[in-house]
């Protein structure tokens, strides 16, 4: 994510998922009170918060599908971008990291090394054996794709466990209009 935002520097995936938990932890804990005490006013926060959150997550969904190609094409400039980076300095951590990890070299091939391969594009060292021939774009995009299935199998079952909880939460708010448990006027 922050690939996609640089102009963002808090804008990474570690702060994205650290306050989504909290927010998250947050509108449970008020399900959780509302149901405890039945208490009307908690239960339909929690209804609305549920609803909204969903529809974040329905609304950033849409938007990545709708961007795709546009987020593909921004992945790849900036892979070139921190590819002449780490040519130019001696900063080449992380693409050690992601060409061993996913046995790639460059962005689309070896050659965007230029002459000076690194090891990391290499199973031992490039001394006597080939680079990997298959781009580190092109091992993201597999990778991606492998786990689309799980990842569209969590976002449905994350749906249903919060239309579940909107389900819940009104049949309990209704119940305590109809047995008068609520506030008295």
């Amino acid at each position: 994510m922050a690939v996609l935002t640089p102009s963002l520097a808090s804008f990474n995936m570690a702060n994205i998922l650290l306050v989504s938990g909290i927010i998250i932890t947050c509108v449970s804990f008020l399900g959780f009170m509302g149901a405890l005490k039945e208490n009307r006013c908690l239960l339909l926060t929690f209804f609305l918060l549920l609803f909204l959150l969903m529809l974040m997550e329905l609304t950033a969904a849409c938007i990545l599908l709708i961007n795709e190609s546009q987020i593909g094409d921004k992945v790849k400039e900036e892979l070139f971008r921190d590819l002449q980076k780490a040519n130019s300095t001696e900063g080449m951590g992380n693409w050690d990291l992601v060409q061993n990890k996913l046995e790639c070299c460059g962005v689309n091939h070896y050659t965007d090394w230029g002459t000076n391969i690194p090891n990391s594009c290499c199973v031992s060292s490039c001394n006597g054996s080939a680079p990997y021939e298959m781009g580190c774009l092109e091992a993201l995009k597999n990778r991606f794709e492998e786990n689309y299935l799980t990842t569209g199998i969590s976002v449905i079952v994350i749906c249903i466990i919060e239309v579940l909880g909107m389900c819940f939460a009104m049949t309990l708010f209704c119940h305590i209009s109809k047995s008068g448990l609520g506030y008295k006027l």
